[in-house]
């Protein structure tokens, strides 16, 4: 099947599958999957230009929201966070796009900075699971009956506090809004709405558990993606040099796969242990963060 837009042919139903597979994994830790279909469709694909990263945008938009349901429906959606991740990676989103196009339209660079930056996210979460082996604190399994016992107890500007399972969490909102302004600009840069960077940073930073903070952080993506996509299209008129516009046949049909894959993967998440998923996601990130920087030196 060939792709005009991205100028290359591609198996629609392996892109199917690879969607599904990505996005069934990454969405029970809070990521849409973008992060791994973006270098599927570099590296294998050969899409390399700039538009690439609006594609992955169109992705978030169509494959996001059935997970973003299922963790509504199970009452699992911790709104005050959501609501400070949309803020704070919003703004970043348009100036990260901006940069991609003006500083980094080599795919090389653009590899390198992917890189690092994957690089620091997944030894962050690997740290994370060795202290907590270490320390012989073990994840145990999160009984059922507890998923729909998510309280928020306050909401304000200093602090939120919620309880989870028998547990009582707090964070400043302030916090949030400057970690997600800057993980913004990253995400409008890779393409990934910001959401997907933000989630591991929450759970290895500010200490909250990943089963409660998986939905805001989808939700976060998908509000920012769709912005992406509009700025995108207006720098298309722009930069009329560069391919800029995002493939939206391709960027659809990765979606498809993706409803299905991140709807089963909030659905089976209550029954996942924290430290598989974190396992998934480090190994997931460390190899593709360790794959683009080593390409550039050879």
């Amino acid at each position: 099947m060939y792709f005009p837009i991205a100028e290359i042919h591609a198996n629609p139903y392996l892109i199917f599958f690879i969607a599904f597979i990505v996005s069934f994994l990454t969405s029970m830790g809070g990521i849409s999957g973008a992060f791994l279909l973006l270098p599927f469709q570099m590296s294998i694909l050969g899409y390399t230009t700039p538009s690439v990263s609006a594609t992955n945008h169109v992705f978030n938009i169509i494959a996001i929201p059935s997970g973003v349901y299922r963790y509504i429906k199970e009452k699992r959606m911790l709104w005050p966070l959501a609501k400070a991740i949309i803020i704070g990676t919003l703004p970043g989103v348009f100036i990260g796009a901006w940069v991609r196009i003006e500083y980094l339209p080599d795919p090389k660079s653009f590899k390198v900075f992917v890189g690092l930056v994957l690089l620091y996210i997944g030894w962050k979460l690997l740290k994370d699971i060795i202290i907590a082996h270490k320390a012989k604190e073990k994840d145990q399994p999160v009984k059922t009956t507890n998923f729909h016992s998510l309280t928020v107890m306050e909401s304000s500007f200093n602090k939120v506090s919620f309880e989870f399972g028998g547990k009582v969490y707090a964070y400043k909102p302030l916090t949030i809004y400057l970690i997600c302004s800057f993980v913004g600009i990253i995400g409008g840069i890779y393409g990934i709405g910001g959401g997907s960077i933000i989630a591991p940073i929450l759970v290895t930073i500010i200490g909250l558990p990943v089963h409660v903070i998986a939905g805001a952080a989808l939700l976060g993506t998908f509000v920012t993606s769709i912005s992406g996509v509009i700025f995108y299209q207006l720098l298309s008129f722009v930069y009329p040099q560069v391919a800029v516009s995002p493939d939206w046949m391709l960027g659809a049909l990765f979606g498809s796969g993706g409803i299905l894959g991140m709807y089963l993967g909030a659905r089976v998440q209550k029954y996942v242990q924290p430290v598989y998923i974190k396992g998934i996601l480090s190994c997931c990130i460390l190899f593709i963060a360790l794959k683009y920087i080593s390409a550039f030196f050879i």
